[in-house]
């Protein structure tokens, strides 16, 4: 897979597909596997660009802290390396502030999805986000951590899903400089001057979050001048255990725009 560079610094993405690029900025600390479920429907008619943030999967761990410029910088890199002249940002947690930041200082988003994002750190309950993370060599410890990233029930009633994620997890998530870093971030995430982003925006938000309040999406919802909310019945990772919403819900929005 392609290398972006920012600096000293390798950045690892994935693309598949071809049409618009939709490029995909990840929840902190989990990998490239979170979009899994979302690449198929999407690149049927879409370039999908999905990258790995410092500190995660294949791309290089500098020591931390990081901060969401870094991880800004880090993205901007990618598109730099690709090459890709526009594109439509689609970002969960701390990937929905990355986004909607470079949306801020660039030019080069046509529209931004986001999904779980806080829009300050008051947003996020960081005891509930601690305990998403786990041991990569512990298989039992990575699902039990589980239970707090989806609504209740979810890792019951799909357990041959949830093994698949365990084994994705085990080998893509952030080791434990990459956690700290990219939480660190995460507690310094503050969205304002909101006005200032007009950008057209699909905001979801999970009903169940248990990480970030569902009220944050609809303060995003509000304060974004073009902004469009959806509600759906799930938990913190919208994508992963929504991914059929989501898409039908983004492709749909996407095709008006382009209307």
């Amino acid at each position: 897979m392609p290398t972006a560079r920012n600096g000293a610094v390798g950045i690892e993405y994935a693309v598949h597909g071809e049409g618009p690029t939709v490029v995909c900025c990840g929840v902190a600390g989990l990998g490239a596997w979170q979009w899994s479920y979302l690449v198929t429907p999407l690149a049927r008619e879409h370039e999908v660009v999905v990258f790995d943030y410092r500190g995660t999967g294949n791309s290089d761990t500098p020591d931390g802290p990081y901060t969401v410029r870094d991880l800004t910088a880090d993205l901007d890199a990618v598109l730099a390396d690709h090459g890709a002249r526009s594109v439509h940002l689609l970002g969960a947690g701390l990937g929905g502030v990355v986004a909607v930041e470079y949306a801020r200082r660039a030019g080069r988003p046509e529209s931004l999805g986001l999904l779980g994002t806080p829009t300050a750190p008051s947003d996020v309950d960081f005891d509930a986000l601690a305990r998403l993370r786990a041991p990569r060599d512990d298989p039992e410890a990575i699902e039990r951590s589980l239970a707090v990233a989806f609504a209740p029930g979810t890792v019951e009633a799909h357990p041959d899903e949830i093994r698949r994620i365990v084994e994705w997890r085990a080998t893509d998530d952030a080791d434990r400089t990459g956690w700290d870093g990219q939480l660190a971030a995460m507690r310094e995430a503050e969205l304002t001057d909101l006005y200032e982003v007009t950008t057209p925006s699909l905001v979801f938000h999970g009903v169940e979050d248990a990480i970030v309040d569902p009220e944050a999406g609809r303060r995003l919802t509000e304060h974004l001048p073009r902004g469009e909310g959806r509600a759906v019945e799930s938990g913190h990772l919208v994508h992963v255990e929504q991914p059929r919403v989501v898409a039908d819900e983004l492709l749909a929005w996407l095709d008006e725009r382009r209307a």
